[in-house]
């Protein structure tokens, strides 16, 4: 009984130190956003994000825009696309430029 126990902690704790990284960044430039103009880009890493394979122009997606957000994150799309990629070190993640 106690090593049942002591492996379900285990396994909750190990899943919440991996959940932790699904972490999320918001930049605002200028004043932020102020309309709900959204372009999203996937950008795409080998090394499990150590060398990126393409570039998401953030100043290409806001066209020009003097006040926008953008944000970075592992989205649910990206977290399912990662299970598949991951055995070959290739991990995605979104970057979303709102204006």
């Amino acid at each position: 009984m106690r090593i049942r126990r002591f492996t379900a902690s285990l396994v909750v704790a190990v899943s919440l130190a991996l959940l932790c990284g699904c972490a999320q960044h918001i930049h605002k430039i200028g004043s932020g956003p102020s309309g709900t103009d959204v372009v999203e880009q996937r950008q795409w890493y080998i090394l499990f994000g150590l060398v990126p394979l393409n570039n998401a122009d953030t100043s290409v997606m806001a066209a020009g825009a003097t006040n926008y957000q953008i944000k970075t994150a592992i989205t649910p799309l990206d977290f399912v696309i990662n299970i598949f990629t991951e055995w070959v070190t290739v991990v995605s993640r979104t970057v979303t430029v709102t204006k």
